[in-house]
């Protein structure tokens, strides 16, 4: 990088990052008059040419002073962002803007006594006003970037938690287009008068899974997050049906740690993969189709299946993954992995943490 690039790129930084905010605007039209007099003295209000030249001097040192502050405080703020962290940021913003102000304040207040610039009357014993005063600005200062910030990150989570509501109407439509298609309720209904002539009790089984499967449906995707072993035991519901209908054609191998058991996924992720492996594999007895749940490492979740190949493929719209990585994408910055081969499919879903997530 040259060195005009590199001065160039640091005057953009400078203009983004103080003419940019609205706390300089704020701070300018009373901050610099007052601390102007504090540093001059009399003097400063002695002509007109003593004032403008002392509030474009103190402006000038303001606007040098108050672009590491604001660097400083977007630094703290990137490293806790969350609103529970609130006071712990506000502490931190205030002890940090505190010495950049001792340090800049102390250097100004030594230059004026030293080279005394319009007559300043600035000595030692003065500088004691100047502290105090700059004092009560780190405050405001403070509470002005605290209470913008807090506002900024409380729309981002609202603008979020719309997306998601609305994420979960497009995954709940789309299950419901899957689900309570006529086809599926009419295999489900064949399903279920067949088991009534034959097996009364297990069509009674049948008759309280397919209930839990759509009270799920209907219910649950409006929440951002649900619990891993809730999700596990609608997808057990879910099976039920499937396997009910496909007999010994379809298997689910669930194998998941307890302590995974309180983690959290959007809801329907299960769900939509078990839908997407049925749908895109051939279901044959003598070649099951098996599907796997397990916990693996780092706090992740291994969904996968063997590939068996339908003689007529089904083309993949690839809405179902969408809707996952459209949901993860909004809750955290974690995604899903997925490993696509010729004889398995699997996909690595990160398991969440509710409270740290989207703050």
């Amino acid at each position: 990088m040259t060195r005009a690039l590199r001065f160039d790129r640091i005057g953009q930084l400078i203009w983004l990052s103080l003419f940019g905010r609205w706390m300089f605007a704020l701070l300018v039209p009373w901050f610099v008059p007052t601390i102007s007099y504090l540093l001059i003295g009399d003097p400063f209000f002695a002509s007109f040419s003593n004032f403008f030249l002392g509030m474009g001097m103190v402006l000038v040192m303001t606007i040098l002073a108050f672009v590491p502050h604001d660097w400083a405080a977007q630094y703290i703020a990137s490293k806790y962002p969350s609103l529970h962290s609130t006071l712990r940021r506000s502490i931190y913003t205030a002890v940090t803007f505190w010495i950049l102000t001792i340090i800049y304040v102390s250097v100004y207040g030594f230059l004026i006594i030293y080279f005394k610039p319009l007559n300043a009357e600035l000595d030692a014993g003065k500088m004691i006003n100047v502290y105090l005063f700059e004092t009560v600005a780190v405050l405001i200062l403070t509470a002005l970037y605290e209470g913008n910030y807090s506002l900024k990150k409380w729309k981002e989570i609202k603008v979020n938690k719309e997306a998601i509501r609305k994420a979960g109407m497009q995954g709940q439509l789309q299950s419901l287009k899957s689900q309570v298609s006529p086809h599926f309720l009419f295999n489900s209904l064949n399903t279920l008068s067949a088991l009534i002539t034959d097996e009364p009790k297990r069509a009674e089984q049948f008759v309280d899974e397919m209930a839990q499967v759509y009270r799920y449906l209907l219910q649950n995707n409006q929440d951002g997050l649900t619990t891993l072993s809730t999700e596990l035991k609608f997808i057990r519901s879910y099976f039920h049906l499937l396997k009910t209908r496909y007999d010994q054609g379809v298997e689910l191998l669930i194998k998941v740690n307890e302590a995974d058991l309180d983690k959290f996924i959007p809801p329907l992720t299960l769900q939509l993969l078990v839908e997407n492996a049925v749908k895109h594999n051939a279901i044959l007895e003598n070649n099951p189709l098996y599907i796997h749940i397990r916990s693996a490492e780092n706090d992740v979740l291994e969904v996968c299946n063997n590939v068996v190949e339908k003689s007529t493929p089904v083309k993949s719209t690839k809405l179902g993954l969408a809707n996952i990585y459209a949901k993860y994408s909004l809750l955290s910055d974690k995604q899903p992995v997925i490993y696509a081969g010729t004889e398995q499919f699997k996909i690595m879903l990160p398991l969440l943490n509710e409270k740290t997530e989207n703050q």
